[in-house]
């Protein structure tokens, strides 16, 4: 079996969080959800688990952060082009998220970033490999 990650949020609204990924290209997975869980699928390996308020609270004792106010995480996905990073930005936008920067645009990797319907922070990024090889290492790359 192949390693994954899943990436668990807390949502104040299941179903508008849930319509939300659907529209950005996430596919909900029906067998691992339910009324207080939505289980979307982004590759194989890469799962976001959408998570009512107190069915979060159920892993933690800790108090849910106001992603709206404050930053918990980044979560950075890849993209095959810069299209691709431009239409999911895009599609989250009419969705009801906010982009939260500027494109960013280093020549051989190009960026942007979106923020959820509950402030989660996406960072969404497409990296030439030929032209970040060619140019040789970059201390300020960082995504």
């Amino acid at each position: 079996m192949p390693k994954m990650i899943f990436v668990n949020l807390p949502v104040a609204d299941l179903g508008k969080a849930t319509g939300f990924y659907e529209a950005i290209g996430f596919e909900k997975n029906p067998m691992f959800s339910n009324d207080v869980a939505s289980a979307m699928v982004w590759s194989d390996t890469i799962h976001v688990m959408l998570l009512s308020h107190d069915f979060y609270s159920t892993f933690t004792t800790k108090e849910i952060a106001d992603t709206k106010k404050v930053s918990a995480a980044l979560i950075c996905l890849s993209r095959d082009s810069r299209a691709d990073v431009d239409a999911i930005t895009e599609q989250a936008i009419a969705a009801g998220g906010r982009e939260t920067r500027d494109r960013q645009d280093m020549g051989f990797m190009y960026g942007r970033a979106f923020d959820d319907l509950d402030g989660h922070t996406f960072e969404v990024m497409f990296m030439d490999m030929e032209a970040a090889m060619a140019a040789g290492p970059h201390a300020d790359a960082a995504a």
